[in-house]
C-alpha cells in the first residue's frame, strides 16, 4: 500500500509539473495572438502579411514592448515565457536556415601576422580557389606551400604563434597540428560570438551546430521573419574603432591637388559641357542655400553618367569648403558614385598626395539631401601609424537607449584602461570631432565639448529601435576573429510551416483514432477505453516533459511521438494477452490482472530499453531531423 501511495503522489506531482510547463505555451500563444490582432488593426489588413512594413513594424513594436513586462504569475516576463514554451521547429514554424563559412584564409594570414611572403600568399590563394566544403583547408594549404616552396619553413612563417615560439624548430607536421588547433580555437570563438548574438536577438530555441574540420557553422532560426536583418547581424565583424579627425580645411589643398592631378592623368576626365553645368549648379546651390553648405555640395555632385567627373565634382568639397571647412566631412556622394570616388582616393597617386595618416571612410547611412535624393558622407579620419587612436576592445557593455535630442542611441561603457585613455583623448580634442567607426563604416562623429571621464560614450545615427538593439548586441557579443560569409541559406515561409503543422496534426490524429479503435475492437469497450486513457496520459506526459526541457517540436518529432504511442499500445497488448492467459489457466480476475502485469513487465522493459538505447545513439551521432526524432521517441 505504501508503494501505491508513493506512485499516486509521484503521478500527481508529474501531472502538476507537466501542466505548469505546458501553461507557458498557452500564455505565449495568447500574447502572440493579441499582438497579431493589434498589428492587423494598425496596418488595416485582414490577414497576417509579413511583407507589409506597417504590419511588421507594429507587431515587432508590440512584442518588444512586452519583452520585459511580467505577464504570467506576476513573476515571468514575456521573454521568459517565450523561452519556456514548447517551441516549433523550422519545418513547422518557418524561419531561416543558414550555413556560415568562417574564413580560414583570414585566420591563417592573421596567425602569420600578414606575412608578405609571395609563396605563402599564393598557396592560400590557390587553395581558396580549389577548396570544397569538405576539404581540410589547413592540410591543403600546407601541401600547396611545400609544392611552391620545397625549401620553405612553415615554422618561420608562423613564428608569432606562442606554441611555435616555444618550439622554433618544429617540423611541418607539428606546425600543421598547431595550425589546426589554432583554427579550431578561433572557430570556437566565432561560434560563441554567434551564439551570443542569436540569443540576444531573441530567437526562441535556435539550433546552432559547428561542422567539424570545415570552419562552417549551421544555424536554424525558427520564426525569423527578417532574413536581411539576421544576415547583417551574423556577418558583422564588430571591429569597433575610435578615430580623431581632420577638418576639411586641413586637407582641402591636398584634395584639390589630387582632383587636378587625377584629371590631368585622365584617371577621371570631366567632359567640358558637364563640367560647366556642374560648376554652375554648385554656384547656384551655394547662393540659394547659404544655411546649408552640405546641401549645396550634394547638389554639386550629380550621379555619374559616363564616369568622367572629377573628384571635386563627385564630392562637391569645393562647395563645402566655401560654406565652412570646420567639419570632418569632405564630400556628399550618391551611392552610384561611391565606387568612382573610391577608385580615386585609394589609388597609388592618392597615397603620394594625401597625408600619410589620412583615412577616408563612408558613413553607414546616407543623408537625405535637398531635392529628395540621398548621399553618403565621406569622412576624414586621422590614424596613428595606420591604426585608430583607440580600439573597441575596451568596451565592456553596450545598451540601446532613447535620447530626447538624438533619438535612439547606443551607450557604451569602457573598462578602466579604456576610460583612462578616453579621458586623455577627449581632453586633447575639445572642439574637434571624434569618429566612431564599426567595420570601416562611420556611425557618428560628434564634437567633443569637454573632457569625458568614466569611460562612457554614445553612438548616434538616426537608428530605429531594431537597429540600435542589433548594434548593441553586436558590440556586446564581441568581435569576430575572422570574416564570416554566408555559404548557403534558405528561408521557409510561415505558410509552408502552417501547411506542415496541418498535415502533421492530421497524421497524428488519424494515428491516435486508429489506435483507439483497434484497442476497443480487440479488447472490448471497458478494457479498450482504459488502455486509451493510458494513451492520453502518455501523450500528456510526453508533451509536458518536452516542454520542461524546452525542446523544439518538429515533423520528425511528431513521427517519434506517434511511434511512442505505438509502443504504448504494444505494452497494453502484452498486458492484456498475459491477463487472458492467466484467466484461461483458471485464476480469478484480480489474480489474473496482478500476475498479467508482473509477467508482462520483463518484455515491456526489454522493448523500451532497446528503444532508449537506439534513441541515445541517434541523439549522440545524429543531427537535425534525426536527433529530433530520437528525442521524441525516447521521451
Amino acid at each position: 500500500m505504501q508503494t501505491k501511495g508513493f506512485i499516486r503522489v509521484l503521478t500527481y506531482a508529474l501531472i502538476l509539473i507537466c501542466l505548469f510547463y505546458l501553461s507557458f505555451t498557452i500564455v505565449s500563444n495568447h500574447y502572440q495572438n493579441k499582438a497579431e490582432q493589434k498589428a492587423l488593426a494598425t496596418a488595416g489588413i485582414k490577414s497576417a502579411d509579413t511583407s507589409n512594413e506597417k504590419y511588421k513594424a507594429a507587431l515587432n513594436e508590440y512584442l518588444d514592448s512586452l519583452a520585459n513586462e511580467k505577464v504570467y504569475l506576476g513573476y515571468y516576463t514575456f521573454q521568459q515565457v517565450r523561452e519556456k514554451e514548447l517551441g516549433l521547429g523550422l519545418d513547422l514554424k518557418g524561419g531561416m536556415n543558414v550555413t556560415l563559412q568562417i574564413s580560414v584564409p583570414d585566420i591563417l594570414r592573421a596567425l602569420a601576422n600578414n606575412n608578405p611572403d609571395k609563396k605563402f600568399n599564393q598557396a592560400i590563394d590557390n587553395v581558396s580557389k580549389n577548396q570544397t566544403a569538405q576539404d581540410d583547408f589547413v592540410g591543403s594549404f600546407c601541401k600547396e606551400y611545400k609544392k611552391l616552396a620545397p625549401e620553405g619553413n612553415l615554422a618561420q612563417i608562423f613564428r608569432g604563434i606562442d606554441r611555435i615560439k616555444e618550439k622554433p624548430n618544429a617540423n611541418d607536421r607539428e606546425v600543421q597540428n598547431i595550425l589546426n588547433d589554432e583554427v579550431n580555437s578561433m572557430v570556437d570563438n566565432s561560434y560563441k560570438v554567434l551564439r551570443n548574438r542569436i540569443d540576444r536577438f531573441g530567437v526562441v530555441q535556435p539550433n546552432i551546430q559547428k561542422l567539424q574540420s570545415t570552419g562552417r557553422i549551421l544555424l536554424e532560426l525558427p520564426g525569423v521573419k527578417e532574413p536581411e536583418r539576421v544576415r547583417k547581424l551574423l556577418q558583422g565583424a564588430a571591429n569597433l574603432e575610435f578615430y580623431t579627425t581632420y577638418t576639411l580645411g586641413d586637407i582641402v589643398g591636398s584634395l584639390r591637388q589630387l582632383s587636378d592631378q587625377a584629371q590631368a592623368n585622365k584617371t577621371t576626365a570631366a567632359a567640358p559641357a558637364e563640367a560647366a553645368a556642374t560648376d554652375s549648379t554648385a554656384t547656384a546651390e551655394v547662393k540659394a542655400a547659404a544655411d546649408s553648405a552640405a546641401k549645396a555640395a550634394a547638389e554639386a555632385a550629380p550621379a555619374t553618367k559616363d564616369g568622367k567627373l572629377t573628384l571635386a565634382q563627385l564630392t562637391g568639397f569645393e562647395a563645402l569648403a566655401s560654406g565652412g571647412a570646420g567639419s570632418p566631412v569632405v564630400g556628399y556622394v550618391s551611392a552610384a558614385d561611391t565606387a568612382a570616388v573610391n577608385a580615386i582616393v585609394h589609388s597609388p597617386m592618392a597615397k603620394t598626395i594625401l597625408p600619410a595618416d589620412l583615412k577616408l571612410a563612408w558613413t553607414v547611412k546616407p543623408e537625405k539631401m535637398q531635392g529628395g535624393h540621398e548621399a553618403f558622407q565621406l569622412v576624414a579620419l586621422r590614424t596613428v601609424n595606420g591604426q585608430p587612436v583607440l580600439n573597441g576592445d575596451v568596451v565592456t557593455r553596450a545598451t540601446s537607449e532613447f535620447d530626447n535630442l538624438q533619438g535612439q542611441v547606443v551607450s557604451m561603457t569602457m573598462n578602466d584602461e579604456g576610460a583612462r585613455q578616453w579621458s586623455i583623448i577627449t581632453n586633447q580634442n575639445i572642439g574637434k570631432a571624434i569618429a566612431i567607426v564599426l567595420d570601416d563604416q562611420v556611425y557618428s562623429f560628434p564634437n567633443v565639448n569637454s573632457r569625458i571621464d568614466g569611460g562612457r560614450s554614445q553612438i548616434s545615427g538616426r537608428f530605429t529601435v531594431e537597429e540600435a538593439n542589433d548594434l548593441a548586441n553586436v558590440l556586446e557579443s564581441g568581435k569576430m576573429v575572422a570574416r564570416v560569409n554566408v555559404a548557403s541559406e534558405s528561408v521557409i515561409g510561415p505558410s509552408l510551416g502552417k501547411e506542415s503543422i496541418r498535415k502533421g496534426l492530421i497524421s497524428f490524429i488519424v494515428a491516435l483514432i486508429l489506435l483507439m479503435i483497434f484497442m476497443v475492437c480487440t479488447y472490448g469497450w471497458q478494457a479498450g477505453m482504459i488502455a486509451n486513457l493510458g494513451l492520453f496520459l502518455n501523450l500528456f506526459f510526453t508533451m509536458g516533459i518536452l516542454a520542461s526541457f524546452q525542446s523544439v517540436l518538429t515533423l520528425p518529432g511528431i513521427a517519434g511521438i506517434v511511434l511512442t504511442l505505438g509502443m504504448a499500445v504494444d505494452a497494453n497488448v502484452l498486458i492484456f494477452e498475459r491477463c487472458k492467459e492467466e484467466l484461461r489457466a483458471g485464476k480469478g480476475l484480480k489474480a489474473a490482472v496482478s500476475d498479467g502485469y508482473k509477467n508482462a513487465f520483463s518484455a515491456i522493459f526489454d522493448s523500451n530499453l532497446t528503444t532508449i538505447i537506439t534513441g541515445i545513439i541517434l541523439i549522440l551521432l545524429g543531427s537535425g531531423p534525426i536527433r529530433g526524432f530520437a528525442v521524441r521517441s525516447t521521451s
